[in-house]
């Protein structure tokens, strides 16, 4: 099957409306955060450290809370935790246009990251759970749908990012107003067509829920390589712009990295995923993505030594970017694919939000331990190959069991 044919292959209206709704939020959130940073320091004046407190503060409120708005889409259903989710992030991006002291930054950010907290782990495992149904009725590979949930997200943070920079040229706060104005039109597109009970899916009532999950064995070992596939990805952020201006004088590439990024993700990404399916059973397929991780950051260590320069000097980073971007491919349809065989009836929202929370602590944990080894007086290949061995690690901890139930 090409990935024209995936494209073209009858979704049901509501796998379509949930595609859709992952590059709107995208879309919207990436019209905004990018540039965040910036206003803090430069408009409102905040120090260096109090804008990172900020940012992290986001990502906690948001990644750390992915298993609270889980269990609240199992117990309750999906559109409700979604429209709530909407209502939290125009009301949190309204905020923030008009925020001028620390604590309303503050309010305004955590309000945020919470609604994505509820909207995000909802749409996704409504997504997984319809992929399965879809994949159960002869459609093709459930892999195959969520590779391209995941290229609909990215599409978003491509796009986003562009439209918040020509609406920068305003001002900051018209830029917020047009990301909450992208939220409003998803909630109102939402409240018309998320239907208020999906056929299929069941409200759980019992608890209990987070004592098996913490005893769930393959799991918690799919959650550890998801986590240092996440981890080495954070990379991108913290190492690579280090590299970058040692290599060049300059984080100026850093645009251009990204951007081939990006591309390489809406370009290739059904490719790759079909071309996996074909090959690789789950459990190899990621084993692969963890494999070209490693080979990105110890290719960076083995250069380190000749302390090479300019454009030969940037050829690793670059090399770096595209293995942990293919790696990305292989790996996050693929975890999410997984799901659904590791969880229990009905908790698959909770388990969808414990893996993105679980790996998000992996992630702050990981990243706190590579900024104290690039800040320490070591050998230049120390801290690569640091990030190099996490994912061999992290190869030798995936799930073994039940890998052909999604390997078709």
């Amino acid at each position: 099957m090409s990935a024209a044919t995936l494209v073209r292959t009858p979704l049901s209206p509501l796998l379509r409306l949930l595609i859709l709704t992952q590059l709107a939020f995208n879309l919207g959130f990436f019209a905004v955060l990018p540039f965040l940073a910036e206003h803090l320091a430069e408009v409102i004046g905040m120090a260096g450290w109090l804008v990172g407190l900020v940012l992290g503060l986001r990502t906690f409120s948001q990644q750390g809370l992915f298993v609270v708005g889980g269990a609240l889409a199992d117990r309750y259903g999906v559109r409700p935790v979604v429209l709530a989710g909407c209502v939290l992030r125009i009301a949190g991006f309204g905020w923030l246009g008009y925020a001028e002291r620390t604590s309303t930054v503050i309010g305004a950010v955590l309000l945020i990251g919470f609604a994505a907290a509820l909207f995000s782990p909802a749409v996704e495992s409504e997504v997984v759970r319809q992929a399965v149904e879809w994949e159960e009725a002869g459609g093709g590979s459930r892999t195959r749908v969520l590779a391209l949930f995941t290229v609909a997200g990215q599409l978003g943070a491509f796009v986003g990012p562009l439209l918040g920079a020509l609406l920068l040229a305003v001002d900051f706060r018209v830029t917020c107003l047009a990301g909450a104005g992208i939220f409003v039109l998803v909630l109102a597109g939402h409240a018309w067509l998320l239907p208020q009970h999906i056929p299929g899916r069941t409200r759980v009532t019992e608890k209990g829920g987070a004592r098996t999950l913490v005893r769930n064995r393959p799991f918690l070992a799919l959650c550890c390589a998801y986590g240092a596939c996440l981890l080495a990805y954070n990379q991108l952020y913290l190492a690579l712009p280090e590299e970058v201006e040692r290599a060049t004088g300059s984080q100026a590439p850093l645009a251009w990295l990204f951007a081939l990024s990006s591309l390489l993700v809406v370009t290739t990404q059904l490719p790759v995923t079909r071309w996996a399916g074909e090959r690789l059973d789950p459990r190899r397929s990621m084993a692969a993505g963890l494999a070209l991780i490693a080979v990105g950051f110890a290719a960076v260590a083995a250069t380190r030594p000749a302390q090479l320069t300019g454009t030969t000097g940037l050829l690793p980073a670059t090399n770096l970017v595209v293995l942990l971007t293919l790696s990305q491919m292989l790996i996050a349809p693929v975890a999410r694919a997984w799901l659904p065989d590791l969880t229990e009836p009905g908790r698959l929202g909770l388990y969808t939000g414990a893996l993105s929370s679980v790996s998000g602590l992996t992630v702050l944990l990981g990243s706190a331990t590579t900024g104290i080894l690039l800040d320490t007086e070591l050998p230049a290949p120390v801290p690569w190959l640091a990030l190099a061995a996490v994912p061999v690690a992290a190869m030798v901890a995936l799930p073994r069991s039940r890998t052909d139930a999604v390997s078709r």
